[in-house]
């Protein structure tokens, strides 16, 4: 407890015992029979007590015979009547064993209470007043000095401000003590005109009070309790609601790998613009729903195209637009209490109105959707990609200036322009944050086949379309035709290899060619070709990663992707600025790819759809010669 606690508490019990001690020396009684018939009762009544709600106290109906004696008795039988009845309350009525120094406190108030209510009433000027008035204004006194007393120690106990103690806890009673003066007025009455034996008779209404304030306070726990259990689950739905959230993000993450970091960093910097565009509680939950799970709709798009490296095609790229009207639809069906839905579906909207999928323009757009829109292409630019590198932070807003007026809303850009590098630690700090982490990289051993088995391998459609096309132009044909011949009549691989990289040189330009070899989880470099050749080959890329790690993983090729993103390409900035564009196919055998054949040129998009047939041709030939060379390496070295 603080000093002043102490002080103050030291103060009450100093100034009630002295009060209490002084007065007993004027002690007198002019009828035994009635003071100790109400002390009696004053005592029984100190029982009846109710508890408090806010604070640790009760209050009992004793203070209805410290009116009756304030008007009827003398100081000190008054003093005493009501401090004995406290002190009986604190010790014989009290449900837990009460300190020595909290039993002399609550004793010195009453005594302080007591001493200050009766001083008021036998003052002159209140004394020729009726008894009602005076009854009215004894109670008054006694309620603010008792009551203030008590809140100011519970204030000093619990940490709490006196006046808000006050206020809550015993405020509302102070209608009950007026109710007490005008009971304490009819009985005083009573005893005037029948005598005091007459009086008692009007001691049954003492109890109904005590009911009805003891059903009054138990309504207003009960209402309380309601509202405690009521604010308590809807904290829990609110979690609910949050840990929902959260597990959607976390399924949009095992979907594309690529944005652990980016739906938390997307989340800090949408809520900072949405607060400074002054959006309200309801507004920003709705944003930080939707910041989340933006991109749930990608759920619906096929994996190859979420994690190709590469350019899309006009087709790819029109499923991928659908992200944001599935997305939408998913949320339509979660019902938040706020909009989500509307937000995730125009999150690619644009300000001039060349967005998608409604194409909604200006103020149109919800103000949620306009700042993700923004936000969610600053963060995209500044982070690595599949199909490129990401831009310093610096360079990636000044595209996000650019735009201002015609993709984005200038307001959102201006608040983004301003606060980019404060708003880029704060997502930091929050982004390196501990988080679930989904097992998507494991590999489970049991399970050998389906029940339905496995599916049986068919010729690509694309291969099959890609040859028709090819064979319809007659030159190529024939140098394919003659490409052939020379592959089967190829002695060994090192042969096919040079064989394949003359004819090749003659279809399709490029700086580099790489057949990468798949050897387990990874693919190899077995043949290089080109200027440069040794800063690939090291490379050992994953499947699944980079380009040439898709085309293997996926068994679809890639137009003009991005040569930087190959693993261990990507990391040295020597290398980055080499080559631009990147031609690659897969090339089957046995019911699997075995091996990607890879062409990189330094001009951007130097790759056509026809030097993708060439190569989708070129690359099967290839196959067969490699697969027909190594069927025949092993007939010579099988023992005979």
């Amino acid at each position: 407890m603080s000093r002043k606690g102490i002080a103050y508490i030291s103060l009450v019990i100093t100034a009630g015992t002295a009060i209490l001690g002084f007065s007993l020396f004027d002690w007198h009684t002019q009828n035994w029979a009635r003071y100790l018939a109400y002390c009696a009762i004053a005592l029984v009544a100190s029982g009846m007590k109710v508890k408090l709600p806010s604070v640790m106290g009760t209050m009992s109906m004793n203070f209805l015979f410290v009116l009756i004696g304030i008007a009827e008795l003398s100081l000190p039988e008054t003093l005493v009547m009501g401090c004995l009845g406290m002190l009986v309350q604190c010790v014989y009525f009290a449900r837990t064993r009460l300190k020595a120094v909290q039993v002399s406190f609550s004793v010195a108030s009453m005594a302080c209470s007591i001493a200050a209510s009766y001083s008021v009433c036998h003052t002159p000027l209140v004394k020729a007043l009726d008894a009602p008035m005076m009854l009215l204004l004894g109670a008054s006194t006694f309620f603010v000095t008792n009551t203030f007393s008590i809140a100011v120690v519970i204030a000093v106990t619990e940490s709490k401000n006196a006046w808000t103690v006050w206020r809550e806890a015993y405020f509302w009673t102070f209608p009950n003590y007026l109710v007490g003066a005008g009971v304490a007025w009819t009985i005083h009455e009573t005893s005037q005109h029948f005598g005091w034996q007459a009086s008692l008779l009007m001691l049954p209404i003492l109890y109904v009070i005590y009911r009805s304030h003891r059903q009054y306070v138990d309504r207003l726990q009960a209402e309380k309790n309601r509202a405690e259990e009521a604010r308590i689950h809807a904290e829990e739905v609110a979690a609910l609601h949050r840990r929902t959230i959260k597990t959607l993000a976390l399924a949009i993450e095992a979907k594309d790998q690529t944005t652990s970091d980016h739906l938390a960093r997307v989340e800090v910097y949408a809520i900072e613009v949405g607060k400074e565009l002054g959006m309200s509680n309801s507004e920003l939950d709705a944003l930080r729903a939707s910041a989340l799970l933006h991109d749930i709709g990608k759920l619906a798009v096929p994996e190859y195209i979420i994690s190709k490296p590469g350019k899309l095609t006009p087709d790819e790229f029109e499923k991928m637009k659908t992200h944001t009207v599935v997305g939408g639809e998913i949320l339509e069906q979660v019902r938040f209490p706020y909009d989500v839905a509307p937000i995730v579906r125009s999150h690619h909207e644009k300000w001039d109105g060349s967005g998608y999928p409604d194409g909604l323009s200006g103020e149109r757009i919800p103000l949620g959707a306009r700042i993700l829109s923004a936000v969610d292409c600053l963060d995209a630019l500044a982070s690595d990609r599949q199909y490129r590198r990401a831009l310093p932070l610096n360079e990636a807003i000044q595209i996000i200036r650019d735009e201002a007026g015609k993709s984005f809303d200038a307001r959102v850009v201006e608040v983004l322009s301003r606060r980019y590098v404060e708003l880029e630690k704060m997502a930091s700090v929050v982004a390196k944050a501990e988080k679930a982490k989904l097992s998507t990289d494991l590999k489970i051993e049991r399970g050998a086949a389906p029940a339905a088995g496995f599916e049986a391998h068919k010729a690509s459609q694309d291969l099959v379309n890609f040859q028709k096309s090819i064979t319809e132009t007659e030159s190529r044909s024939r140098v394919l035709n003659e490409l052939t011949q020379s592959l089967e009549a190829c002695k060994d691989r090192a042969e096919v290899f040079e064989t394949a990289r003359e004819a090749l040189r003659g279809l399709i330009p490029y700086e580099l060619m790489a057949l990468y070899a798949r050897e387990g989880e990874h693919l190899i470099p077995e043949y290089l070709d080109g200027e440069d050749y040794r800063l690939f080959a090291s490379l050992e890329i994953p499947l699944g990663m980079g380009l040439s790690g898709w085309v293997a993983e996926n068994g679809k090729s890639i137009i003009n992707g991005n040569p930087s993103v190959e693993p261990g390409y990507l990391n040295d900035p020597t290398k980055f600025s080499l080559l631009r564009s990147a031609l690659a196919v897969p090339l089957e055998s046995g019911g699997g790819v075995t091996a990607v054949l890879s062409l990189y040129a330094r001009e951007s998009n130097a790759f056509t759809k026809e030097h993708l047939q060439l190569l989708t041709s070129f690359g099967a030939r290839l196959a067969s010669a490699l697969d027909a060379n190594a069927r025949f390496m092993q007939d010579a070295a099988a023992p005979r």
